[in-house]
């Protein structure tokens, strides 16, 4: 059932969710904007336009089951945030809660509360916040793999590029082009991949204090 797209950066992104996402507390968004006077005065028109519907079913709901990247710790201990989101046919692909991170787990309204261990990149929830251990040097490919999805130049997770077209990557709302799976996952980045229509890209995320 979609919701409103909150597809929007800090604060204006995080309340859209609040009034309009009660199954998704984060960034990612998703849904048709509501027709009527109230979701204008609410939500720029800019932001509206990058709004997309979570998608559905197997395809789009693609559970963590890769290996760890990295060692395995007990402890969470000190991340980094990094933003990831991918859009796939014109929708949202939410990267699940639990990359990285072995089971058993405890969770808490979706989101990881415990482990039995976490490796270098791990996800709690599914907003799209990779938590990443400081010093790691990892890339988008090794977020892939510990998610046990495939990324290549015409491949993102079940979905394949159109005949001609490519998997497009954006890092800080600009185009990356030395090659998708190379993409740092770096302190702060925001990074957007796409395969179909193209999704407007922002530029930042608001990232939880200590991250």
């Amino acid at each position: 059932m979609p919701v409103i797209a909150a597809r929007v950066t800090r604060a204006v992104r995080a309340a859209a969710l609040v009034m309009a996402a009660a199954a998704v507390a984060a960034a990612c968004g998703s849904g048709q904007p509501q027709a009527g006077p109230a979701a204008s005065a609410s939500i720029p028109r800019s932001l509206l336009s990058e709004a997309r519907p979570i998608g559905t079913g197997p395809r789009f709901t693609r559970p963590a089951d890769g290996p760890v990247a990295g060692s395995c710790r007990r402890s969470l201990g000190s991340r980094v945030g990094v933003h990831v989101e991918v859009f796939a046919a014109n929708r949202v692909l939410l990267l699940p809660a639990g990359i990285g991170a072995r089971r058993p787990w405890t969770t808490l309204d979706g989101r990881i509360t415990g482990a039995r261990c976490y490796g270098a990149a791990v996800t709690l929830d599914p907003t799209g916040l990779v938590l990443v251990r400081p010093g790691s040097r990892l890339t988008v490919a090794d977020l892939f793999r510990s998610w046990g999805e495939p990324l290549s130049g015409t491949r993102l997770t079940s979905f394949e590029a159109p005949a001609g077209a490519q998997v497009a990557v954006f890092v800080d709302g600009r185009p990356w082009n030395a090659g998708r799976a190379s993409v740092p996952l770096a302190r702060h980045a925001e990074i957007v991949l796409e395969v179909g229509p193209h999704v407007p890209p922002h530029s930042s995320y608001a990232f939880p204090p200590g991250t």
